[in-house]
């Protein structure tokens, strides 16, 4: 890993559930989903009325960065496995 990548937050996605489960961390963080599973698409994605991402289909081995630009409790979730949650503190 560069030293970018090695200063950031990561979040794993294998079997069916994301890794951590809670994070909390400071506005306009990165975190970066990485899809961990060798055979299984993966979706994240945040909607609320303050901070909204899709991360699209991930490919199992992508990776998608995140910047967390407001301040808040965001519940990211998987759009392929719906019993995937993910809490997200900003503050």
């Amino acid at each position: 890993m560069g030293d970018l990548e090695a200063a950031g937050l990561f979040v794993s996605q294998k079997g069916r559930a994301f890794q951590p489960g809670n994070l909390a961390i400071t506005r306009g963080e990165t975190v970066t989903f990485v899809n961990d599973d060798s055979d299984l698409l993966h979706h994240a994605f945040v909607e609320s009325d303050s901070f909204n991402f899709d991360s699209g289909d991930q490919e199992p081995g992508s990776r998608t960065p995140v910047v967390f630009t407001e301040r808040g409790t965001f519940q990211v979730l998987c759009g392929i496995h719906p019993k995937m949650k993910l809490v997200v503190r900003v503050n």
